[in-house]
Parts: structure tokens; C-alpha cells; sequence
């Protein structure tokens, strides 16, 4: 009795934890939401520890860095898949371009986009358990737009939790 007492509050502190935070519903993060899903960008999301870069071929010719909340980032290392509700990554996009001072090297550009998946597995159940946000210029992208996400992660990384992301060692 006092196992399952200790369980429920530790459940009850970890929720009211992430609500407070924002993470949960993302309502205490600042700006528009993303059409569909209500998706906001984090605060202070720039300073999250790195999970992997990428660099992407035309015609999108990006660099990109993937950051995540604390929860992603225990995911990754432990392993954990499905990703536990409340993690949150965000993806930063730069239009890829060649390094004035040393040729061989790839820079950024300018910024293209901010995407951010949110962990909800209720909220979010008929999208995986996810939600999206894709933003330029720190604005929601169109509706158009948020309509491709889930398709795109269903057909590609089902087996992966519907992250493409993977930790960079």
C-alpha cells in the first residue's frame, strides 16, 4: 500500500513537473502555435545539448543540428524507445554553404527553418504520439505544410519511434 501511495505521487509530481514547465502541453512556451497541432517553439530551446548533426543533399542542401529537452536526451542514452512523454526535440536548419576562409569546409548559411517534435501520447495519438511544429522566422509555418509531417515520419522511421534523429556518439 505504501509502494503503490509512493508510486502515484511520484507520478503525480513528474506530471505537475512537466505541466509546469510548459513540456507537456507547450502552453508556457512564447510565440504562435503551429496550425494542427499547437505546437510552440520551446523557450530557451538553443540552449539544449546537441543529439546529432546532419547535412542534407538537394534540393534542400541544409546543415542541421537536432537539440532535445532533458528527456530526450536520457532516451538516447539509455536507449529508450518509444521516447517518454514530455521529450521534445527541436531540428535548426541553415542553408549549407561553402566557408570563405577554408574551402573545404561547409558553414552555415542562413537559418531556413525550426522544427519541433513534442511527445504527447495522448494528446498526439492519431499522429503517433507525436506533434509538430515546423517555424521560419520564428513563425508557424502554413497548414499545408504541417499536413506533410506525420506521413513522411510514418513512412520512413515507423520501427524508430517516428524519429529520424539518431545520437551521434
Amino acid at each position: 500500500m505504501k509502494l503503490k501511495f509512493m508510486a502515484a505521487m511520484s507520478a503525480a509530481i513528474a506530471i505537475a513537473a512537466l505541466t509546469a514547465t510548459g513540456v507537456a502541453s507547450c502552453d508556457a512556451n512564447t510565440g504562435d502555435a503551429s496550425p494542427i497541432y499547437g505546437v510552440k517553439l520551446p523557450e530557451n530551446y538553443r540552449l539544449w545539448p546537441l543529439i546529432a548533426p546532419a547535412q542534407e543533399a538537394a534540393p534542400l542542401n541544409e546543415l542541421r543540428a537536432v537539440v532535445g529537452n532533458d528527456l530526450a536526451i536520457k532516451a538516447y542514452q539509455d536507449s529508450t524507445l518509444p521516447f517518454p512523454d514530455g521529450t521534445v526535440l527541436v531540428k535548426l536548419a541553415w542553408k549549407h554553404v561553402q566557408s570563405p576562409e577554408f574551402e573545404p569546409a561547409s558553414i552555415p548559411g542562413p537559418a531556413t527553418t525550426v522544427q519541433v517534435m513534442v511527445k504527447d501520447s495522448k494528446r498526439y495519438a492519431a499522429t503517433g504520439g507525436w506533434g509538430f511544429g515546423r517555424f521560419i522566422n520564428g513563425k508557424p509555418a502554413d497548414e499545408a505544410q504541417h499536413q506533410t509531417c506525420f506521413a513522411c515520419h510514418q513512412a520512413r522511421v515507423r520501427n524508430h519511434d517516428f524519429v529520424f534523429t539518431r545520437f551521434a556518439p
